[in-house]
C-alpha cells in the first residue's frame, strides 16, 4: 500500500491510499463504510491504522483492491500532508558515511576560501575534530532527535527562516515503527517497520555552523517550521523486498544536484531499531531517518537554495518529494 494522510473539499484529513499510479486517492474509511457498514476506528488516521497491528493492515489491503467507485478521489483535488503529522516522535541517524566526509571537507573548504591564501590553510587545517567523528560512527548508530511539530507534507507550504541566507535541502528516506518493541534483537527488527517515506530535512547551513561547536547537535539550524518535509506517501515494507538497492536522486530545478543509493548505508534501519530500542520502547509511528545520501545536499558542493526553488528528491520505489522551497520575492 502506499498510504497517504490527504485533506479534500471537507477540510478535515483522513487516511488515504493512492491507487491508479499515483493519480487517484482512496478514502480508507469511506471505502469500509460503502463494502462494510460503518465505520472502523483503525482507519482513522494512518497513525491509527501502523497501531492497529497485521489484521487491520491486510483489511486496508483488501480495500485498496476492491477501491468503490465513490470513496476515490482525484489526486489533483485534494492536499497530501506527511503520511504521518506529527508522527510521535522523530529521530534522525547519520549513516552515510560518505556525507559525513565530503560536508566536512566542503566546510573546511568553505573556511579556507575566506583567508588569503586559501590553498595553504587548508592543507594546514586540523582535521582530528572531524576524524573523532567518523571514529564514533563507525563504532555505533549516532542521531538527533527532529522537531516533530515542523513536519509538512508534499502539499503543504513551505516558509523559509527569517534568521538563514544559506539553506538547504538533505536527500534522505526513513522508516516508520508499526509494532511497538523493547531491547529489540537485530534479527527481530525488520517486523517492527510499517513502512518507508522519503524525507527532506531542510538545513539553515548558516546558523548550524554557529551552533555546532556548542557540541550538542544540530538545534535552530533544523528547528523551525516547516523544516522537515516528508512524503508523498507510506510506502509499507510489503511493498519493498530489498529497502537497500534504491537509487536516491536531487534534483534543483529540473537539475540534478547529486545521487546516491540506499545500499551505502553503513547503518541500516535493522541497527538502528536495534540500537534504540535498549531499555528503550519504541511505539507505533515514530520515524527513523537514514541521515543524508552521498552527495544528497548542497553543502558537499557549497552550493544552496535560492527563494522560489523547487527541490525533487527521487527515491526509486517510494516516488518524488517535490517542495518550492519559499516564494521568489
Amino acid at each position: 500500500m502506499r498510504l497517504v494522510t490527504f485533506v479534500g473539499e471537507s477540510g478535515i484529513e483522513k487516511a488515504g491510499a493512492l491507487i491508479d499510479g499515483g493519480q487517484a486517492v482512496l478514502d480508507l474509511q469511506r471505502a469500509y463504510t460503502l463494502t462494510r457498514g460503518g465505520e472502523l476506528q483503525a482507519l482513522s488516521s494512518v497513525l491509527a491504522l501502523a497501531e492497529a497491528g497485521k489484521p487491520e493492515q491486510d483489511l486496508a489491503r483488501s480495500l485498496v483492491e476492491k477501491a468503490p467507485f465513490d470513496a476515490v478521489t482525484s489526486r489533483s483535488v485534494v492536499r497530501l500532508r506527511a503520511p504521518i503529522q506529527p508522527p510521535p516522535q522523530m529521530r534522525d541517524f547519520s549513516c552515510f558515511e560518505l556525507h559525513l566526509r565530503q560536508s566536512f571537507a566542503a566546510a573546511r573548504r568553505a573556511r579556507a576560501l575566506r583567508t588569503p591564501d586559501p590553498e595553504a590553510t587548508l592543507k594546514a587545517m586540523n582535521t582530528s575534530a572531524d576524524d573523532r567523528v567518523i571514529e564514533v560512527f563507525n563504532r555505533q548508530p549516532i542521531y538527533y532527535k527532529c522537531n516533530r511539530f515542523a513536519v509538512i507534507g508534499a502539499d503543504d507550504h513551505f516558509e523559509w527562516p527569517s534568521f538563514s541566507k544559506a539553506l538547504d535541502f538533505e536527500l534522505e528516506f526513513g522508516c516508520y515503527i508499526g509494532k511497538p518493541g523493547k531491547d529489540i534483537s537485530r534479527d527481530a527488527a525488520r517486523e517492527h517497520i510499517f513502512g518507508y517515506t522519503i524525507f527532506n530535512d531542510i538545513s539553515a547551513r548558516d546558523m548550524q555552523s554557529k551552533e555546532m561547536g556548542g557540541m550538542l547537535g544540530p538545534a535552530k539550524g533544523k528547528d523551525f517550521d516547516t523544516a522537515n518535509v516528508m512524503g508523498p506517501c507510506l510506502v509499507t515494507a510489503d511493498e519493498l523486498e530489498d529497502p537497500y538497492n534504491l537509487e536516491m536522486i536531487a534534483r534543483v530545478n529540473g537539475e540534478e544536484w547529486g545521487r546516491g543509493n540506499t545500499r551505502d548505508m553503513r547503518w541500516k534501519f535493522e541497527d538502528v531499531i536495534t540500537h534504540v530500542s535498549q531499555s528503550e520502547t519504541l511505539h507505533s509511528g515514530e520515524f527513523l531517518g537514514s541521515g543524508t545520501v552521498g552527495n544528497g545536499c548542497g553543502l558537499e558542493q557549497l552550493r544552496y537554495l535560492q527563494r522560489g526553488d523547487v527541490v525533487e528528491l527521487e527515491v526509486e520505489k517510494l516516488g518524488i518529494l517535490r517542495t518550492q522551497v519559499g516564494t521568489a520575492d
